[in-house]
């Protein structure tokens, strides 16, 4: 099983500190965000990662990462994605380097308490399909909702005024080699984008989605706000400082 962290965008809510650089080598805590989803990874078990990322500061992942030794792995590999297609357009940019093996695909500025290495191994002992992780949250509808019934999802709302639970779809996903012909068979969305949120429904559609609930807390790291709580958090889990209130999302 091999393992993509989608680290593209132009991180335009943390202007002007883009302006400089990805904001995946931005720093949260003692160490720069993309090192977090390589860990959680490494710490799954695999061992080849590729990252896809884009922008002016993309050399800037080389220098810092270079063959990805330092972590364990293999091997670290590299792709560019022009534009700002959304994260499923990253996502196909992998297809050649899955070679037909399933992946676990993890977004560059989420960072999780515990690790995914449970949810990575059920995946792994059956790769059919796909499998997402959700965490409870007190704002759902800044995120990707899962209409649940019964132990199935029915469906992802994105971003919805009245969200359907209180469960956050969090930027951990776990897809079969078919991944690929679906991201193929999309249409842009409103905003011009080939969305994650298709992707995942489609699976729903076919029957072939299952979940896991994250244990631990869980933050991105795309705003301010979010950055300063997952410093807090990696801090006061570290014991190296006061810590936030452990919200999550």
């Amino acid at each position: 099983m091999k393992g993509v962290i989608l680290a593209g965008g132009l991180g335009s809510r943390l202007l002007p500190l883009t302006r400089v650089t990805n904001k995946h080598l931005l720093p949260v805590y003692d160490k720069p965000m993309i090192f977090y989803p390589i860990e959680a990874l490494v710490d799954a078990g695999i061992e080849e990662i590729l990252i896809v990322t884009g922008g002016d500061s993309a050399g800037d992942f080389l220098k810092l990462l270079r063959n990805g030794k330092d972590f364990g792995l293999k091997r670290m590999h590299y792709a560019y994605q022009e534009g700002e297609g959304g994260i499923a357009d990253a996502l196909a940019l992998a297809e050649d380097f899955a070679e037909g093996q399933p992946i676990a695909v993890i977004l560059g500025d989420n960072i999780v308490e515990k690790g995914i290495a449970t949810a990575v191994a059920q995946f792994r002992a059956n790769p059919v399909g796909a499998q997402i992780l959700l965490k409870e949250v007190h704002d759902p509808q800044r995120f990707g909702v899962p209409e649940i019934e019964g132990e199935r999802i029915v469906r992802i709302i994105e971003k919805p005024l009245d969200p359907p639970s209180n469960y956050a779809v969090i930027g951990v996903y776990m897809y079969d080699a078919s991944v690929f012909s679906i991201i193929d068979g999309l249409e842009p969305s409103a905003r011009g984008e080939l969305e994650i949120t298709d992707v995942n429904n489609y699976y729903i559609g076919q029957g072939t989605m299952r979940y896991s609930i994250l244990d631990g807390w869980w933050t991105d790291a795309g705003t301010f706000d979010s950055l300063l709580r997952a410093t807090n958090l990696v801090a006061k889990a570290r014991g190296g400082g006061a810590g936030g209130s452990g919200e999550t999302g």
